[in-house]
């Protein structure tokens, strides 16, 4: 690839670079990687670039500016950076502060996260954090790359991308959660070793459980498109025909006021169900926490006891009426948290995309969060994995290792950067934390560095978590010792580092050293355990740069 002119890389970006220093450091810091968007020549018309800004809670808005980018540039691969040859239109960002291309005036919101650094034992021996089973990332840049875009870093969550896949994990005897370790070489870091820790959720005799489900669907005007409304049908007609006759299903919609169109009908009446979902259509404004409310209240008028009481909101997260922002919405769910009540956030479309509200949605609303790209995925997250979607095993599930600091010197835990929780919040029952379905599984990966040799205890794992209608956590413990060490990668261990590599490599990540996507790939296609998904989305990765 030639290298550009840097004079001329700076002039056209200049005026960019003045608009979001802020965001993205100023114009001459040559300290930051850059980044070069490829953008769908086909949606949109030659000559517009894009902008970003960040609002008062850090949320990434990402926006089109017309007629404001150079045409046709090549630019040379920077230290971290990713460059693209013969587009149309083309923007570079430093990687604080990244565009992405959308359809004219459109806008997506990423919450942005420092990446987990490295800890050093003797000041910090003990590492907490919540259970996480979300699977919207990884989703999210599969779209992403489908359509031609560079991933934006902050779209990309790493222990999503891990969780995303299933693990072969020993199922709990006598808890509602087993704890798995395995320990090996990492493959990214030649000094370190890599620990897995892996939660397993029981399976729950879900067929004995009533289901009482508020479907809560956005049809404002942003919704309209093939990829948004329609689908949204498509997928909840897939799960219609999942229901019983004791099952209890409403539909509440939002736009510039909430409606009930739908209340209380028989889970087996699947016509009347399909009906009034086809019946739906897009427009108007989007008021949100109104439709909340609403769906909550239904939800609390046909509760079932002891079943699973559920509103599954489905939408692309552009609120723009009353309560809106991550920390209104955030405020707003938690007062809804104690109801009984949970909640699944299904997020749609793209060019308006607001991941961040809709991940402040999940995290504190006793929910999970999932993105739709095709009705591959909705038959996935509501047929297939139905049970552990809408079946909660395990609430408020928080995992923490004790490092022994006489043999580990430091550690960094590889994504959950969002789940963090304090040494304390380990005991204190009123901390809210993640819920886990049944069958689910919540998969995390430790770098560790050894104080000198590998002898011994290393650490412990402890879980804590609750049966969902009690209110005092269970304790489940284990020791991890130099005896589980393996030179040659177990299975599970193998492939959620290569998920992980994937999803740093995507972000990127300053601790996945040289490791390059081809590297990457290589090491996915003779891996133990398979996964054509992964090597295909990392191959069609790799034909865009």
């Amino acid at each position: 690839m030639k290298k550009a002119d840097a004079k001329r890389i700076a002039a056209g970006l200049c005026a960019a670079m003045m608009m979001i220093s802020t965001a993205c450091g100023s114009a001459d810091d040559t300290s930051k990687a850059s980044r070069t968007v490829k953008k769908d020549t086909n949606s949109q018309a030659a000559g517009a670039a894009v902008t970003q800004d960040k609002n008062d809670n850090n949320d990434v808005l990402l926006q089109t500016q017309p007629e404001t980018a150079m045409d046709g540039a090549e630019y040379e691969r920077g230290e971290k950076g990713l460059a693209f040859e013969g587009l149309s239109t083309e923007a570079v960002c430093a990687d604080d502060g990244f565009y992405m291309p959308g359809d004219d005036g459109s806008s997506e919101e990423y919450k942005h996260y420092d990446e987990n650094g490295w800890i050093n034992t003797a000041d910090q021996p003990i590492s907490t954090f919540s259970t996480d089973i979300d699977t919207a990332s990884f989703t999210n840049a599969r779209r992403m790359i489908n359509q031609g875009w560079e991933v934006y870093s902050d779209a990309v969550r790493t222990e999503e991308f891990i969780n995303y896949f299933k693990y072969d994990y020993q199922m709990p005897e006598g808890e509602a959660v087993s704890i798995n370790t395995e320990l090996s070489d990492c493959p990214w870091n030649p000094e370190a070793k890599l620990m897995l820790v892996g939660i397993q959720a029981m399976e729950a005799p879900v067929s004995d459980i009533d289901s009482n489900i508020v479907f809560l669907i956005d049809v404002s005007g942003s919704m309209e498109e093939e990829n948004k409304l329609p689908l949204v049908r498509q997928a909840f007609a897939l799960l219609a025909d999942q229901l019983g006759p004791n099952d209890r299903v409403s539909i509440v919609t939002y736009a510039g006021e909430d409606s009930v169109v739908l209340e209380g009908t028989a889970g087996d009446d699947t016509n009347t169900i399909k009906n009034a979902l086809d019946s739906l259509t897009a427009g108007g404004s989007t008021a949100g926490a109104a439709g909340i409310n609403t769906a909550y209240s239904i939800a609390e008028k046909y509760f079932i006891k002891g079943g699973n009481n559920r509103v599954i909101l489905a939408t692309d997260g552009d609120l723009n009426v009353g309560v809106s922002s991550a920390e209104e919405l955030t405020a707003l769910i938690e007062g809804k948290r104690d109801s009984g009540i949970a909640l699944s956030v299904l997020g749609f479309g793209t060019g308006n995309f607001k991941d961040s509200r809709l991940e402040a949605l999940a995290d504190n609303g006793n929910g999970n969060y999932a993105y739709i790209d095709t009705l591959d995925e909705a038959k996935r997250v509501l047929v297939t994995e139905m049970n552990g979607s809408m079946f909660t095993v395990a609430k408020d599930t928080k995992v923490q290792v004790g490092f022994d600091e006489s043999k580990i010197r430091s550690y960094r835990l590889v994504g959950y950067e969002n789940r963090q929780l304090n040494t304390e919040d380990f005991e204190d029952d009123t901390k809210d934390a993640g819920d886990i379905g049944s069958g689910q599984q919540s998969t995390a990966l430790y770098e560790i560095i050894p104080a000198g040799g590998i002898e011994g205890d290393l650490l412990d794992v402890s879980v804590r978590y609750k049966y969902p209608e009690e209110s005092e956590s269970r304790l489940v413990k284990t020791t991890v010792n130099a005896s589980q060490y393996s030179a040659e990668k177990p299975a599970n261990l193998e492939f959620a580092a290569l998920a992980a590599e994937f999803a740093m490599y995507l972000k990127g990540s300053e601790y996945l050293n040289d490791l390059t996507l081809s590297e990457i790939i290589g090491q996915l296609k003779g891996a133990q355990k398979q996964e054509p998904e992964l090597i295909e989305m990392a191959e069609n990765y790799a034909r865009m740069l």
